[in-house]
């Protein structure tokens, strides 16, 4: 493994860099600090063009191949944390109360600096390479926003390719499926009306509270008893407010949730069906329904030839039995499908060890994951396009 043997000298000084990142979390958009501490690095690397403010925070930096001309592939990796109290322990905890990151975007962003400081000293490789440093992809649409401000075609990407750690996944492995490895998000909200009054007289209310406890069960019944239980979908509903007081019947009862898919048409089937099952039993109990329903992170859908690319790359890195190329995908969602909706590519797993799971108050991106992960970009870049 004579990539990764390479980048091993890189590994503290990289490591020192994602515990900086780790101490100094940013949410969102409001990721200064850590685009300034990126955009001075990649300076001190010697790239060749660093282009900044894109989505507000977003960075997007040009290395050069010296092998001669050829296309432009992008690496892309999230740099914003999560608003969690963090209870990890480790000695470079999070300094900023209330918040943390608590999935591993500092390491996603340490391990894409080290990979740039060995491209931008080798440059062993034709055409060019784009790196992207996103804001916001936890929720708050920082992928889209890079998409949306034209980084494709201004850059000239052809290939865009992402990466993310998997706790419980072992050190120097990798994992990939070819087509649909994440999950679209979706949102739901029901307001759930009937008619107040005392506690102690329900006949003379509706009670929303009742009914909103036989919707909540309706639309479960969506995933068990009206989908294909080979297909995945998942209806969790995940916040439900009613009522003030113990003696009241209140007015109304809001519902909220979300809604996961791999396939379009299940999207469209839970949009339509919620509202139905919600408003059919509303209304035989004489209540009525309000509903909206929000389409956040399409499928991140991995292409067959960038998959091939980015498995052949990997192997390179670990060997063929520490890469699983059939992965299940996952439930969760990752706003990299933007990017993948714009242009071929692939999105993988890098083994984090037995870690706790992301989102998690005592998670923490495990620093020995940081030569494989770094080693990967390398592999890639030198494959693609050598």
């Amino acid at each position: 493994m004579p990539i990764i043997n390479s980048l091993y000298q890189l590994g503290e000084t990289v490591a020192e860099w994602r515990r900086y990142l780790h101490q100094n979390p940013e949410l969102n958009f409001d990721v200064d600090n850590t685009a300034n501490f990126v955009a001075d690095k990649l300076r001190s690397f010697g790239v060749d063009e660093i282009v900044t403010g894109i989505a507000r925070t977003g960075i997007v930096a040009i290395i050069e191949g010296r092998l001669g001309s050829g296309p432009t592939i992008g690496l892309r990796a999230d740099m914003d944390a999560l608003p969690i109290v963090e209870a990890s322990g480790k000695p470079w905890s999070s300094q900023v109360p209330g918040k943390m990151h608590a999935c591993g975007h500092d390491g996603h962003t340490a391990m894409l600096l080290g990979a740039a400081k060995y491209l931008a000293e080798t440059r062993n490789f034709r055409g060019s390479v784009t790196l992207i440093f996103q804001p916001a992809e936890e929720g708050a649409g920082g992928g889209k926003a890079m998409v949306s401000e034209g980084i494709m075609d201004r850059f000239t990407i052809s290939q865009v390719f992402g990466m993310h750690n998997m706790p419980g996944l072992d050190i120097g492995s990798f994992a990939i499926c070819d087509g649909p490895i994440m999950a679209a998000l979706d949102d739901f909200d029901l307001i759930v009306r009937g008619k107040g009054g005392h506690a102690a007289a329900p006949h003379d209310a509706l009670d929303p509270i009742i009914i909103s406890a036989q919707i909540l069960l309706g639309i479960q019944t969506l995933v068990s008893r009206s989908t294909d239980p080979l297909k995945a979908l998942v209806i969790t509903a995940s916040k439900i407010h009613a009522g003030e007081a113990y003696n009241i019947i209140p007015m109304e009862v809001e519902i909220a949730g979300t809604v996961r898919t791999l396939e379009l048409h299940l999207r469209d089937f839970a949009e339509k069906r919620i509202y139905e099952v919600a408003n059919g039993i509303a209304s035989a109990y004489g209540a009525t329904v309000d509903f909206s329903y929000k389409r956040h992170d399409p499928v991140t859908f991995n292409h067959s030839v960038s998959t091939e690319l980015a498995l052949r790359a990997a192997r390179q890195v670990v060997g063929d039995r520490c890469v699983n190329p059939s992965v299940n995908p996952v439930m969760g969602s990752e706003d990299f499908a933007y990017m993948l909706e714009a242009r071929p590519g692939a999105f993988i797993f890098l083994g984090n060890g037995p870690t706790a799971a992301p989102h998690h108050p005592a998670y923490d991106f495990n620093d020995e994951a940081l030569p494989y992960g770094m080693g990967y970009w390398v592999s890639l870049v030198e494959s693609v396009l050598g």
